[in-house]
């Protein structure tokens, strides 16, 4: 297991009236539905190259190996769709 990956923001963590941008679900690439565990705990950085925003990794998301991660700051709207940096 490696100690850095890339991952790709897919949305905001959603409710039925509600959404919530400092939770989002990642997609990590590279990395299999049951290796996805493992990364609980893992720094995640937006964007990609200088990482400003931070958050951690606090579960998983399905059966696919999407992972929620809870950020210190809101991401932006310009996140969505974007890579950003997992990390141990």
């Amino acid at each position: 297991m490696r100690d850095e990956y890339v991952g790709v923001v897919l949305n905001y963590r959603l409710g039925m009236k509600s959404q919530r941008p400092k939770q989002c679900l990642i997609k990590v690439l590279g990395v299999e539905a049951r290796e996805s565990k493992r990364l609980f705990g893992w720094k995640v950085g937006w964007p990609l190259d200088d990482p400003k925003i931070f958050g951690r990794v606090t579960g998983h998301h399905g059966r696919r190996g999407t992972l929620k991660a809870k950020f210190e700051r809101g991401l932006p709207g310009q996140a969505l769709g974007d890579r950003v940096k997992v990390t141990r």
